[in-house]
C-alpha cells in the first residue's frame, strides 16, 4: 500500500508535458506583456520628445524668418535686392539638407527593438529547451 502510493504521487508524463505547455504558454504570454509595455514606454517617449520638436521648430521657423528678412534686406545695400534673397535661400538650403540628412541617419541608426524583450525571449528559449532535454 506504501508503495501504491509513491506511485500516485508523480506525475505520469503526460502530466509532465502538460504541465510544461501550460508553463510555455503563460511565459509566451508574459514576454509578450513585457515587449508591449516595453514599445509602449518607448512609444510615449518618443512622442513626448517629437512634440517638443514640432513646438521648438515652429517658434524657430518664425524667428529664422525674421532674421532671414534682415539678412536679405542688409545684403541688399550690397548687391540687388534679387540676388541678395537669391543668396540667402540657396545658403538656407544647403543648411537644411545637413541638418534633415543629419537628422534621417539618426532616426536610421537608432536601435528601436525592445532589447529586454529579446534578452528574455532568448533566455526562456534556452530554459525551455533544457526543460525538454
Amino acid at each position: 500500500m506504501a508503495q501504491q502510493q509513491l506511485v500516485r504521487e508523480q506525475p505520469s508524463l503526460g502530466d509532465l508535458f502538460s504541465d510544461l505547455a501550460a508553463q510555455t504558454g503563460k511565459l509566451i504570454r508574459q514576454e509578450a506583456a513585457l515587449a508591449k509595455s516595453e514599445l509602449t514606454d518607448k512609444a510615449s517617449a518618443a512622442g513626448k520628445d517629437i512634440g517638443l520638436i514640432a513646438a521648438g521648430a515652429f517658434i524657430g521657423y518664425a524667428g529664422l524668418l525674421a532674421v532671414v528678412a534682415g539678412v536679405v534686406v542688409l545684403l541688399a545695400y550690397a548687391i540687388p535686392l534679387w540676388a541678395s534673397a537669391l543668396v540667402v535661400g540657396i545658403v538656407l538650403a544647403i543648411v537644411s539638407y545637413f541638418l534633415v540628412s543629419s537628422g534621417m541617419s539618426h532616426i536610421k541608426n537608432a536601435n528601436w527593438a525592445p532589447q529586454e524583450s529579446i534578452e528574455s525571449i532568448k533566455e526562456d528559449a534556452q530554459w525551455l529547451k533544457n526543460q525538454v532535454d
